[in-house]
């Protein structure tokens, strides 16, 4: 452990470099709470997405990173923002316009269109925790709803009140001239309506900690800003949070970047100590748009974990944070295989390697073997040339090439086998289109069938890759055009496996039959 903690000290791997950071922020002393407190927020105005899963994981990785560096305790907070007032329905909810009249209401107090939970905001409060459980983080949960109701935030609303105008002055910098007019850090929850009102403030009494506004109807209210019948506008709640909570550490994306200063300060006036940012940038969808709960573009988890694991998940989120990311079908296939490469390098590696391989800090220092005999690449093409409906036909295949696989004794190859069919099915069936050889491509094909058909050597990757190279350098120059042509021609696809591998996993005889097939016009 003694050479992990070492070489974690001069990691250049992101999570260790923002880890070292909270450190150095309790150099001099520890924490008077007795632990290190990492924060993630979640508006649960719409489903959860695999944007928020990522802000979980990465938060995790570099709490894992902590651990290992120092023996300070840490903590994990999850905190939903469910008594935001819903500002509009979602599309991706069943009868959506039967939610109109709850416009404004706390997300708490909106029925579940899903009629499943007591409330939206604890129907999305849910699946969050299922699907962060899904991946076994250890986290706390916080409802705002709770957190104001319950009077856990009372002390720091009461010294909202106090130093109102300090907040305020913060605030108005950062807003239009019109909005400036009408603009209050408190939100009061109406007591009859129970909509969150946007009003602008009559008179904030800090002797009797309350607010006095005129609602809608013009009609003059004064409420006591505890006991969750206020609360605060999302900036100064970032700021007023980091303060209640003793929040040590939170990250957000790049649209957040530019309020950094306002939720520091925030904090600060209202008694607390800024914490560590870290700031990813965004996830997009296939058009290049950020990913919305409320649009629902892009991936959710639940539609990665039908076409691939948990785990590769978490390796797809460790990969450069600082730089946009695409969420679409066709980057699965490529983080399963990157996944297991350097699931299968980590044993051999030294301390210094390790704790910059991306499955040290998505398992937490305890990664596992890897039984992925097969690249789920392959097994794509596999499911392709042989038309696969279901795992067992990929097994039939499996077993010859490697004896030694079951599904019992690689249990991670066996569920990417039906994970490939799936997939293969659902994106590259309908997407295959073959093409007919050039004339020398024909040439080349012919050459390949008869050298294969002859062939009486060890069916390995290597040797049956040494013929298909030979048969393109003779003809072909870039030899890049000569493997297109065979992704092309025999698969239905612009790129492939390494072919020689793919020849000794679909076998030698079977090959050769799929290039008569090609020869005769039968795959077009």
């Amino acid at each position: 452990m003694s050479d992990l903690r070492d070489a974690a000290l001069v990691s250049k791997a992101w999570p260790f470099e923002e880890a070292r950071k909270l450190v150095k922020r309790y150099e001099k002393a520890p924490p008077e709470k007795g632990h290190v407190l990492f924060e993630t927020g979640y508006g649960p105005s719409g489903l959860p997405h695999i944007g928020t899963f990522g802000e979980v994981a990465r938060t995790t990785m570099i709490r894992r990173a902590f651990e290992l560096i120092s023996d300070i305790p840490t903590r994990l907070v999850c905190f939903s923002d469910d008594l935001d007032g819903m500002r509009k329905v979602p599309d991706n909810v069943p009868d959506p316009r039967q939610l109109d009249q709850h416009l404004q209401r706390p997300l708490s107090d909106v029925p579940d269109p899903f009629g499943t939970h007591d409330s939206f905001g604890a129907h999305n409060n849910a699946m969050l925790r299922r699907f962060l459980d899904t991946f076994g983080f250890e986290y706390e949960f916080i409802s705002a709803t709770s957190f104001y109701r319950e009077g856990h935030f009372d002390e720091v609303l009461l010294r909202a009140v106090e130093r109102y105008d300090d907040i305020m002055a913060v605030m108005l910098k950062s807003l239009r001239e019109e909005r400036r007019q009408t603009y209050s850090i408190f939100l009061p929850i109406h007591p009859e309506t129970g909509r969150v009102l946007y009003v602008p403030m009559k008179k904030v009494d800090a002797a009797n900690g309350t607010i006095t506004f005129d609602d809608e109807d013009g009609r003059e209210i004064t409420l006591p800003v505890t006991g969750g019948n206020v609360k605060l506008q999302w900036k100064p709640d970032f700021g007023a949070r980091w303060a209640a909570l003793g929040v040590d550490f939170e990250m957000y994306g790049k649209d957040h970047s530019t309020n950094t200063p306002i939720y520091d300060r925030i904090c600060e006036i209202l008694g607390g100590r800024k914490p560590e940012h870290f700031t990813y940038e965004l996830f997009l969808d296939q058009n290049g748009e950020k990913i919305s709960k409320s649009k629902g573009n892009g991936l959710t988890i639940d539609e990665w974990l039908s076409y691939a694991s948990t785990e590769s998940l978490s390796y797809y989120m460790y990969l450069k944070p600082r730089t946009a990311k695409r969420l679409t079908w066709d980057v699965i296939p490529k983080a399963v295989d990157e996944y297991h490469q350097q699931l299968r390098a980590y044993p051999g590696q030294d301390a210094k390697a390790r704790v910059n391989n991306p499955v040290w800090h998505i398992h937490g220092g305890t990664p596992p073997e890897s039984h992925m005999v097969v690249p789920f690449s392959m097994l794509l093409n596999l499911a392709s040339v042989s038309s696969a409906e279901d795992r067992e036909t990929l097994w039939g295949f499996i077993r010859r090439y490697a004896p030694e696989a079951s599904a019992e004794t690689h249990p991670d190859l066996d569920q990417a086998a039906g994970f490939a069919v799936r997939y293969y099915n659902d994106f590259v069936k309908p997407g295959r289109v073959y093409r007919a050889p050039t004339e020398l491509e024909r040439e080349a094909l012919q050459d390949l069938r008869d050298q294969l058909a002859a062939y009486d050597g060890p069916v390995e990757d290597e040797a049956l890759q040494s013929i298909v190279y030979a048969v393109g350098r003779e003809r072909f120059e870039p030899l890049r055009d000569w493997f297109r042509a065979l992704y092309e021609v025999l698969l239905g696809a612009s790129q492939g496996p390494r072919f020689g591998g793919f020849i000794a996993l679909y076998g030698v005889e079977e090959t050769v039959t799929l290039i008569d097939k090609a020869l005769a016009g039968e795959l077009v």
